[in-house]
């Protein structure tokens, strides 16, 4: 396997368009290694991962429904904004449904664990075309990437998802339709609605690289923000139960990562105006 060639390795060697093509495909190479290593690690597994993680909203006991009936005896001494039934069936109705959800399951898990030494082989390949300044910069980047990412899917998962699966898999449009979720249908629920949200937290990281190639203003955040708002609030009404409560516990850190958006825009833009 070549070695890559950075600025470490090579001091003050230019790179040719071929060359920096090959230095991708390598860190594309390591990239999906990873993922398939931990994917495989994820796939013998399965009984954790399944019984323990993915299925686990689907019953009453999840640490989110209990808190929600704790919520509710502390805010209004009754149990009105309590989750405490669960009106549906898993099923499966394909030959092979189960063992591709397993694969897919597995690939995806695989993903999430290999995400920060994704983050790092993606800032491996950009390091070298930084200035000095800005390497000090965007040193944090694997780390708050990482951290980021892994409280978007908490969030996602302990929030989000179970939110989800109790107002979607309760709903009826008449009590003569039962509801019998397939099991694919509800594990890529649970998956993606997490994946999704570690993802959607890596919104300041993002705001920072748009910020600094000037595609993105802090004051085009701010022109943009009652929209943003308006946006998440329908994002929160549309995931979570009919009540003011869960609404605003998955729109408030949404406010917050926009917020912090706008603040790391107005950063990059001092700093890009104090070093011209």
């Amino acid at each position: 396997m070549p070695i890559d060639q950075t600025e470490e390795e090579t001091p003050g060697a230019e790179m040719t368009f071929l060359d920096h093509l090959e230095a991708l495909r390598w860190h594309i190479v390591r990239s999906a290694i990873a993922v398939v290593a931990f994917g495989a690690l994820a796939f013998f597994f399965s009984d954790l991962i399944f019984d323990g993680i993915l299925l686990a909203p689907k019953y009453v006991d999840f640490p989110t429904y209990r808190f929600f009936c704790w919520l509710s005896n502390v805010l209004f001494h009754d149990d009105s904004i309590c989750l405490n039934e669960l009106d549906f069936e898993l099923i499966s109705t394909q030959m092979s449904g189960q063992f591709t959800t397993h694969i897919m399951v597995a690939f995806a898990t695989g993903l999430i664990l290999a995400f920060p030494y994704l983050l790092w082989e993606i800032w491996r390949f950009i390091k070298p075309a930084l200035y000095s300044n800005e390497k000090k910069y965007a040193n944090g980047m694997v780390f708050w990437g990482s951290f980021l990412f892994a409280l978007g899917i908490s969030f996602g998962y302990f929030v989000i998802t179970p939110l989800s699966v109790y107002f979607f898999g309760n709903y009826q449009i008449s009590e003569m339709v039962a509801n019998q979720i397939t099991v694919s249908s509800f594990i890529s629920t649970v998956v993606t609605t997490t994946f999704g949200a570690g993802l959607v937290f890596e919104m300041p990281i993002v705001i920072y690289f748009l910020a600094k190639i000037g595609i993105v203003s802090a004051a085009f955040l701010k022109r943009t923000r009652k929209i943003s708002y308006v946006i998440i609030l329908i994002v929160a009404a549309i995931i979570t139960p009919p009540d003011v409560t869960s609404q605003v516990i998955v729109s408030i850190p949404l406010f917050i990562l926009y917020e912090i958006s706008i603040f790391i825009a107005r950063r990059v833009e001092k700093r890009k105006s104090a070093e011209s």
